[in-house]
């Protein structure tokens, strides 16, 4: 298993994985088999697949920790530009399809709706850490800043969230949104888990130095 993990062709096979929801996206607008509302089916299945791969982005930590292996997260660099290339096809659909390009109007109607606001505040924070997303961003901003940047990713799980809740909250249908908040919250919940177990290390082997001295 880590073997394979480690070829490359276990990269491209996950990238072709991922990329399966859109091709089938592609196909189904180009046969016209979307349903009675293509807008709605668009919208919703890029908006389900940001969520998606988001839990599994967070869930690479957790994995590699539990089998011991670091080879899981040599996929989450792709893993992530996948997250943020169904949200800004999320965002697309938006744009186009509700606002018809239209960018004043699209300026205007962001704040108008907090479900759309914090949308668009996830969208940037993704798009900060898409852009620096290579090698030579770490370099550039320097590895502590390049950290700190990539840790927004949990911002960004926090506002999907809250994006989902507040446009199903109006239909009063929050089981979807449920199931999501619980698998993120577990992810980042074990996340301070393993900080503080850490920390506690940490503050463990200072006080045992000033022991010896």
């Amino acid at each position: 298993m880590r073997q394979a993990l480690r070829h490359p062709a276990t990269w491209w096979a996950l990238l072709l994985v991922g990329l399966l929801p859109f091709f089938s996206g592609v196909v189904l607008t180009l046969q016209d088999q979307l349903g009675p509302n293509p807008t709605e089916y668009l919208t919703r299945s890029t908006g389900d697949w940001t969520l998606r791969g988001l839990c599994v982005v967070l869930a690479l930590s957790p994995l590699r920790a539990w089998a011991g292996w670091p080879e899981w997260l040599r996929f989450r660099r792709m893993l992530g530009l996948l997250v943020f290339f169904y949200a800004l096809l999320h965002v697309t659909c938006y744009a186009w399809f509700d606002m018809g390009f239209e960018v004043a109007d699209i300026v205007t109607d962001i704040p108008k709706r907090p479900f759309i606001l914090v949308g668009f505040a996830a969208l940037l924070l993704l798009m900060a850490m898409a852009l620096t997303s290579f090698n030579g961003a770490v370099r550039w901003l320097g590895a502590a800043r390049w950290q700190s940047l990539h840790r927004s990713v949990y911002a960004v799980a926090v506002l999907a969230v809250l994006h989902f809740w507040w446009m199903r909250a109006g239909k009063n249908n929050l089981d979807e949104v449920a199931v999501y908040a619980a698998i993120l919250g577990l992810l980042l919940a074990w996340r301070v888990w393993r900080y503080g177990q850490r920390r506690q290390a940490a503050l463990r082997a200072a006080k045992g130095s000033d022991q010896l001295l």
